[in-house]
């Protein structure tokens, strides 16, 4: 029970946190887990080449809300990050509805739900509600503000190992880059938070295991570009930790395509 109260504590630490692939949200969750896990943080410059992928610049977000003629908030990512699309380039302006309806993300066959939509290497600004909330909308001016900026900075990442008496490794990969949602991106992190914490209890570990936290798709490939050559010396096997919550639904486990992978 300890444990799960941890766990669920840790849970309310991470979930309020605006993360995208780059920035001080994915700083700020490192720091937290660094509290449960002795994990280190790393950072690469923006515009690296790793491999044929660049490091891009830090997306910094202070405000993002859309507002009625008479001043009433429509949204506003204070009351929900997932309100702004990660990455949006920023805005202030008077936009008829017909004008804003193509920056509106939504999803109709889902009515009350209010989706997760990424521009991480397209520049464009953009919003997200319920099909519901769009509906009801009416005609009009809006207010819309988005007050963002993309800097220099530098992508980071973190990983930690527990030794074992074999050099082989297994690699426990999980991702840290999505806002306030919680299957499809806190049950990971978590669960390799605790994982670790049950294998370091292991009196004698017969292979090494390493724990890797990255923004996905270009966190990997900056950490293959800076670790690729010793994990092809080393790794025995491995596994990426996604969507392992949700009491009522069964785990899936991918296969390798190497059938005769460990």
């Amino acid at each position: 029970m300890n444990e799960l109260k941890e766990m669920n504590q840790l849970f309310d630490e991470l979930f309020p946190i605006m993360r995208s692939i780059t920035g001080e949200g994915v700083r700020e969750t490192i720091r937290i887990l660094q509290k449960y896990i002795p994990i280190e943080m790393e950072g690469i410059p923006t515009g690296t080449q790793v491999f044929d992928w660049e490091i891009p610049k830090e997306w910094v977000i202070r405000e993002a809300w859309i507002k009625d003629e008479n001043g009433n908030t429509i949204i506003d990512m204070k009351d929900l990050n997932l309100h702004v699309v990660n990455y949006s380039e920023p805005i202030d302006e008077w936009l008829t509805l017909e004008e804003l309806k193509p920056h509106i993300y939504t999803v109709p066959h889902l009515p009350e739900a209010v989706p997760y939509v990424i521009s991480y290497y397209k520049e464009r600004w953009g919003f997200c509600m319920s099909q519901k909330q769009l509906d009801s909308l009416p005609e009009g001016k809006y207010h819309v503000y988005i007050d963002s900026e993309k800097i220099d900075g530098e992508l980071n990442f973190a990983h930690c190992i527990l030794p074992g008496k074999s050099e082989k490794e297994v690699l426990i990969s999980t991702y840290i880059c999505h806002p306030s949602m919680a299957n499809n991106e806190l049950s990971g992190p978590i669960v390799a938070a605790f994982l670790y914490n049950r294998l370091k209890q292991w009196k004698e570990r017969q292979l090494t295991y390493r724990f890797v936290f990255v923004p996905e798709t270009i966190g990997s490939i900056a950490y293959l570009y800076k670790y690729g050559t010793h994990l092809k010396k080393y790794l025995y096997s491995g596994a990426v930790l996604t969507c392992l919550g949700g009491k009522n639904h069964r785990l899936n486990y991918k296969m390798s395509r190497n059938p005769n992978a460990p």
